[in-house]
């Protein structure tokens, strides 16, 4: 599909189209309006401005449809899909970097009682754990934020995928 494609589908296949990227309703239903935008540029750039006004709830919720970092996502649908290729690295390492990454996203699950998200796309198991590692470090409120920019980036890497 291109942004063509995108720009000219009906409501609700754009709108399950877009859910695949970040699922926060309000942002896909603006996305989703807000058209056309005749080049993934324009999408991009509004889109991301769009995030900008996700609250602490719409994020956590969207977390609820990502898996833990180095867990093989289940499902047949297109955001398990999106999840596969994008942990693809996660998966594909030694059992001490698999098991770090699995005492980490316990300890980050209890610090924060929240799903470790992270963009896992162009990065390596320990590149994740060096990351989780680094982000049980934050407070709360810059752990949140973090989230949300990791949200953004997984949405909007969903996004070019989807339209080239």
């Amino acid at each position: 599909m291109d942004i063509r494609a995108l720009d000219t589908l009906d409501e609700a296949a754009a709108r399950e189209l877009v859910s695949t990227w970040a699922q926060v309703p309000r942002w896909v239903d603006a996305v989703v309006a807000d058209r056309p935008y005749g080049s993934v540029d324009e999408l991009r750039t509004h889109a991301a401005g769009l995030a900008a006004s996700w609250t602490d709830a719409e994020v956590e919720a969207a977390l609820a449809h990502h898996p833990r970092i180095g867990e093989r996502p289940t499902g047949d649908d297109a955001s398990s899909a999106a999840s596969r290729h994008e942990q693809a690295s996660a998966t594909r390492t030694d059992e001490a970097t698999a098991r770090a990454l699995r005492d980490g996203n316990a300890a980050y699950e209890r610090r924060f009682d929240r799903v470790f998200l992270v963009r896992a796309a162009g990065r390596t198991a320990p590149e994740i754990l060096a990351e989780l590692e680094r982000r049980l470090r934050n407070d709360d409120a810059t752990e949140r934020a973090e989230v949300a920019v990791q949200l953004l980036e997984i949405a909007l890497l969903r996004m070019e995928r989807s339209l080239t």
